[in-house]
């Protein structure tokens, strides 16, 4: 089954090659499995279809990216998709998230109304296929975006990686119909804290002050699941699920959610539902980590230790 490219232009779906979206879509289905599931990709900041050198087609979600940068790894590969009968749907969304964070954040809810519209054509050509999204960064808002305008169980499972969405928009876009039918999986870790403090900084300047997602300390809904993928207990309860995903490498990184060995079976796991989303619900620790414990380890020798009174978890 070939990887299918949709492009959103404003509020609009357009096929990069300047061919109707429909007939692609039709084919598509066609050609795989009734049973199987339909994943579209989304990708985060700086990438746009119109440059040639940050291509999402080219890079993330292409099946062979032609970009030697080393974060550049196939996403739909990883995910399953390889050209084989019987895979399902992959499509690749690709929107102009390029220019600054204040534009770009602002193209991507209009990105996520053309996503919706996506999704409801999917449903009208296939009614019976479950829809999942697989997002990183910034192209998690363009998922929660296309969540507020779809109704009630468009969307089935959701990844979200290192999500760069404001908690408040992300818990009103997951009390939607959509959102409050779907099972979302947020993927946090210290790696990103430089990303989320920065985030919520520059967009808090215009949109009034927020933590990011993954920081959300109350209020959120309880078809989330957010794993701390650097905490030891973390690691250490996926493990016992059959999941051994690496240790952290490195203090500062935004791209260790889909470049960590590991992570990719997790999903495929959680997107096929081979793995229950209860179970990654138990998986999530109560409290994360703080802020910078990956920066300061004194901080981070603290979350180790036990409350007193209890016994260690």
């Amino acid at each position: 089954m070939p990887l299918v490219k949709i492009n959103a232009v404003g509020t609009s779906i357009v096929s990069p090659t300047g061919v109707a979206p429909e007939p692609l879509l039709h084919r598509a289905i066609a050609d795989s499995p009734r049973h199987t599931p339909i994943v579209i990709m989304v990708h985060g900041f700086k990438f746009s279809p119109r440059r040639k050198g940050r291509n999402p087609h080219n890079h993330i979600l292409s099946p062979a990216p032609e970009s030697r940068d080393r974060k550049a790894i196939s996403w739909p590969r990883h995910l399953g998709f390889t050209g084989k009968p019987g895979e399902g749907v992959a499509l690749a969304f690709g929107w102009q998230a390029d220019g600054d964070i204040w534009r770009a954040y602002d193209t991507a809810q209009n990105a996520g109304v053309a996503l919706a519209d996506l999704c409801i054509l999917l449903q009208e050509m296939a009614p019976h296929r479950p829809i999942h999204f697989f997002a990183h960064s910034l192209g998690a808002r363009v998922a929660l975006a296309a969540l507020r305008a779809l109704p009630a169980h468009s969307i089935d499972r959701m990844v979200l990686m290192a999500p760069a969405e404001l908690s408040r928009t992300a818990c009103a876009a997951m009390n939607s119909p959509a959102g409050q039918t779907a099972q979302v999986l947020a993927i946090t870790s210290r790696e990103n804290d430089l990303f989320d403090f920065l985030f919520e900084g520059l967009v808090g300047l215009s949109h009034g002050p927020d933590r990011t997602l993954t920081h959300a300390t109350r209020g959120t809904p309880p078809n989330l699941a957010t794993l701390q993928i650097d905490h030891p207990q973390t690691l250490a309860a996926l493990g016992d699920l059959g999941h051994r995903v690496a240790p952290s490498r490195r203090k500062i990184c935004h791209w260790s959610p889909y470049l960590r060995p590991g992570m990719f079976p997790l999903y495929r796991a959680f997107l096929s539902g081979k793995l229950p989303f209860n179970a990654l619900k138990n998986c999530q620790r109560s409290a994360q980590s703080p802020r910078w414990s990956r920066l300061l380890p004194a901080l981070q020798a603290a979350t180790l230790l036990p409350a007193a009174g209890k016994s260690p978890s």
